[in-house]
């Protein structure tokens, strides 16, 4: 707009409220207007009276005589404004008249009008000027002024009305309420927006202007109840129409659908809070589903860790122990999981809650995060507990099957020693035997007294091994007492037996008279020599388990010392052999036919030789098995040395990781999203440096597979780094997720980052314990330090203790920096309230105390409507149709409120 366009506008006026009614409209009173201009507002001002003064039945014809009286001037602020004006004055003198439109005058100052330049004398004298810059203003209080959209208002809010409705459409671009609506297009977008029934935009024509216009103006005058106001031929062939008259037009299409514009708004906020509502409900339910599964599952897995019953065989218990491995590496991971996400889920749909200004969640009974919480513990203490219990049974089943097969063997030895002893020892052959052979039968029951003492101790063994077996609670310990009853009583019967046969031989003895002495101390000789190369036997054949490399060197060390006796067992081997030859070369010498049988013992040379080539053949072998139990003992070693060498780096590594994360998670340096940067980068090296944790777990089974249950070289265990492990990964979770939750209140509150560091200094300066909470005295501190008048009188503890019941709802003794910053932007929080939503829907129930279900389904979306009809409870008041809703208590529960 020019300056001498400006100049001629009508007279200026001022309004306590809108800056459109400011200088842009001054106007000079020697100046004319521009005759079209004038012509359209003669014809759209005077359509706009007449709108309103027929509703008082009567009209105006011309605009600057018709109001000269002042008379019909205060009718048509008595319609447009709903009030009563001063009585008029019903002469016809021209001071008659002046008082009557200083009465309007003085109405229209009274609405906050400030009139410039107009008085009631140039009215009367029916200034066209005047008259017309009057009824403008008229029509800028009572018509315009009031029009309010996204906080713009009057003209500014008038225009985005008309760019919103209109912006869809083509051709159709609304800068101005001039040029802007010459082609037409602009006002049958307007009226199709709202009423796409009554005109066909599709089949319009930018370049029939004329055409376009008409049908507007035809269209509004006949269906929308909008008086023709200006004519299409003048706003054609205006190079810049007039904007007062197209605003005063424009404004009765605003006025015309205010109605449907306030039901959209009602209907926007609705949705909006009930798409809040609707997603909050879904990630409580979502945390109800995985909280019910989680610990569905922690319930099913404990009873199988407490399960104590043991495996009779190793194999079964190692089985049990892969189960277990199993179970660690397999199932528990992804439970870990949904742990660290139930926590995450869980905080976010709080943080959802307080912004929305909702009520805080409360889980159902036993899924609150510490139920959760307390049962993981109680899973990972029976876990724990288990695990030491089945090394413990394969330690023992260790033990237990190499006492068994000890036992059996040296039951075998000792059942082959006694197999028919008791058939000899009862024998009756003394009785007719020569004096030689009675006295061969004696050095014979001598021998095998001798023979019998040494096979004691293995007796005593045998019931010693049975009786550990027992102690152990060995599986099949029936069957090891009954073998042990029968050689313990075998052997009292030996015992019985051989005193027996003593005592028949000593009776006889006195007949007998010679006993070859040869024979005699070659059986004396041979049989501890017998003896002692059948306990070396059975020493090369002992079974033998140990579990360091010390252990199989003192074995070696005690078998070279058995090596080293060997030369002298050769010797008494050689004399014993020379004894045999010696009673070889007497008969041989003197002639003596021999039986062949040593009449004093059971020993034959051969039996010497056959069991010292037995001991020459079993050293060697004993070697090799003890040699391939060092290169075991080794591959174990180096196996502990391998775990160890890899506990120590990662171990520290998890401790310097923590410690790192808790230093970014109280940095006030940089912005929330570097911090959050920051923290996916830790996040990220985290889940590479996986590799390394399951290379350790590999390098733990080969050592659980060997068997391999103690590490001098390190004192991190796999369960030490997988704890750690897991505490890890919840904690850099745990602070991304609080991280997430502060940007979300900062965007949500208008937080700047300086205000975020302000918070964070004042934090951390306070949190002595620099682990990201600060204790109740400590808050005091902090909150005291920042004005609050928080003494020691009961006052200030009662205002204290408010306070804590806000940043500690749960009671945890703590205030974290969640918290913090939550009550220190609680306040400028800009969200719905139940008076807010209520107040919506009375606008869709037209002002009712109630609504119908088909109100609902009319301006809601489908999703909306049956949310709020499946959850509104049937109106109890008088008055309503059947199946009305109570629409007050629902936007109430909506917040948490109770029905007032």
């Amino acid at each position: 707009m020019t300056a001498i366009e400006t100049q001629v506008q009508y007279g200026s006026y001022m309004t306590s409220e809108q800056i459109y009614m400011t200088q842009e409209d001054d106007w000079d009173r020697d100046l004319l207007l521009d005759p079209a201009w004038e012509k359209q507002q003669r014809k759209t001002f005077t359509a706009w009276c007449n709108s309103h003064l027929r509703k008082a039945g009567t009209q105006i014809e011309n605009i600057e005589e018709d109001f000269r009286n002042g008379l019909k001037l205060m009718l048509l602020l008595e319609v447009i404004s709903g009030e009563r004006l001063p009585k008029p004055d019903k002469g016809k003198m021209r001071f008659h008249k002046i008082a009557n439109v200083n009465k309007a005058l003085d109405f229209i100052c009274s609405k906050g009008v400030k009139l410039v330049s107009i008085g009631a004398e140039e009215i009367v004298d029916g200034n066209v000027k005047m008259t017309l810059g009057m009824i403008w203003t008229i029509i800028l209080r009572f018509a315009i002024q009031d029009i309010s959209v996204e906080e713009t208002s009057a003209k500014e809010g008038l225009l985005l009305w008309c760019q919103r409705k209109t912006a869809p459409y083509r051709n159709v671009n609304v800068q101005n309420f001039h040029i802007s609506w010459k082609d037409g297009l602009a006002l049958c977008a307007l009226i199709h927006r709202h009423r796409p029934d009554l005109i066909d935009y599709s089949k319009l024509r930018k370049d029939d202007p004329m055409g376009n216009l008409n049908t507007a103006f035809e269209v509004a005058e006949k269906y929308l109840d909008i008086p023709k106001m200006l004519d299409a031929e003048d706003i054609v062939n205006t190079p810049k129409p007039d904007e007062k008259a197209i605003m005063t037009y424009v404004s009765c299409f605003y006025h015309a659908f205010a109605g449907a514009e306030q039901a959209e708004t009602a209907a926007n906020r609705i949705c909006k809070v009930l798409a809040v509502n609707q997603e909050n409900e879904k990630l409580m339910e979502e945390y109800e589903t995985l909280a019910s599964e989680l610990l569905e599952w922690i319930r099913r897995t404990i009873p199988w860790l407490e399960n104590r019953v043991a495996e009779q065989t190793m194999r079964a218990m190692q089985q049990k122990l892969e189960d277990f491995r199993d179970y660690r590496r397999v199932h528990k991971p992804p439970k870990v999981q949904e742990k660290c996400q139930l926590e995450i889920n869980f905080n976010t749909l709080q943080t959802k809650l307080r912004l929305s200004n909702r009520p805080a969640f409360m889980p159902s009974e036993g899924k609150m995060v510490s139920d959760i919480a307390n049962a993981w513990k109680g899973l990972e203490q029976v876990e724990k507990g288990y695990e030491e219990w089945l090394l413990t049974e394969i330690r023992r089943l260790e033990r237990l099957d190499h006492l068994a097969e000890k036992f059996k063997q040296k039951c075998s030895l000792h059942e082959s020693w006694t197999s028919g002893k008791v058939e000899l020892l009862s024998m009756k052959d003394y009785e007719s035997a020569s004096l030689m052979e009675i006295r061969a039968l004696m050095r014979k029951h001598e021998a095998f007294e001798s023979d019998l003492a040494a096979h004691q101790d293995r007796v005593e063994q045998i019931a010693a091994i049975a009786q550990e077996l027992n102690e152990l609670d060995y599986h099949d310990a029936v069957t090891i007492n009954a073998r042990c009853q029968g050689i313990c009583d075998q052997w009292d019967n030996l015992g019985t037996l051989t005193q027996k046969r003593r005592d028949s031989l000593e009776r006889v003895e006195k007949l007998l008279e010679t006993i070859d002495q040869l024979f005699l101390e070659f059986s004396k000789r041979s049989a501890p020599f017998n003896n002692w190369m059948e306990g070396a036997m059975e020493d090369l054949q002992d079974m033998f388990i140990v579990h360091s490399i010390e252990e199989i060197q003192s074995l070696i060390s005690a078998h070279d010392q058995f090596k080293a006796t060997l030369p002298e067992a050769d010797k008494e081997r050689v004399a014993t052999m020379g004894i045999q030859n010696e009673i070889v070369k007497i008969a041989q010498t003197y002639g003596i036919k021999l039986s062949g049988v040593n009449p004093y013992t059971n020993l034959s040379p051969q039996d010497i030789t056959d069991k010292w080539d037995a001991v020459k053949h079993l050293v060697p072998l004993r070697d090799q098995m003890l040699q391939e139990e060092v290169a075991r003992q080794q591959s174990n070693e180096r196996l502990r040395r391998q775990f160890a060498a890899q506990a120590n780096i990662i171990g520290p590594w998890i401790q310097t990781k923590m410690e790192e994360i808790s230093h970014v998670s109280v940095d006030i340096a940089g912005s929330l999203e570097e911090q959050m940067s920051n923290l996916k980068q830790y996040e990220q090296n985290i889940i590479n440096y996986k590799c390394n944790i399951d290379k350790l777990e590999g390098d733990h089974q080969l050592s659980q597979e060997s068997l391999i249950f103690d590490n001098k070289h390190t004192n991190y265990t796999m369960e030490h780094v997988r704890v750690g492990w897991e505490q890890l990964l919840t904690t850099i979770a745990r602070t991304i997720n609080e991280v997430e939750n502060q940007i979300l209140t900062r965007d949500a509150k208008g937080i700047s980052q300086e205000q975020l560091n302000e918070f964070r200094a004042s934090f951390n300066h306070f949190d002595r314990k620099r682990n990201g909470m600060m204790d109740p005295d400590d808050f005091r501190a902090c909150l005291i330090s920042m004005g609050y008048d928080l003494g020691g009188d009961p006052q200030g503890e009662v205002e204290f203790a408010r306070i804590m019941t806000l940043v500690d709802s749960n009671n945890t003794g703590v205030v974290t920096f969640q918290a913090f910053i939550d009550f220190m932007t609680r306040e400028t929080a800009e969200t719905d309230t139940a008076d807010q939503v209520m107040a919506s829907f009375k606008i869709l129930a037209s002002d009712k105390t109630y609504i119908t279900v088909e109100e609902l389904r009319r301006e809601l979306p489908p999703e909306q409507a049956d949310y709020c009809i499946s959850r509104m409870t049937s109106y109890i008041g008088s008055g309503a149709p059947p199946g009305a809703l109570d629409y007050i208590s629902f936007s109430s529960a909506l917040y948490g409120e109770s029905d007032l």
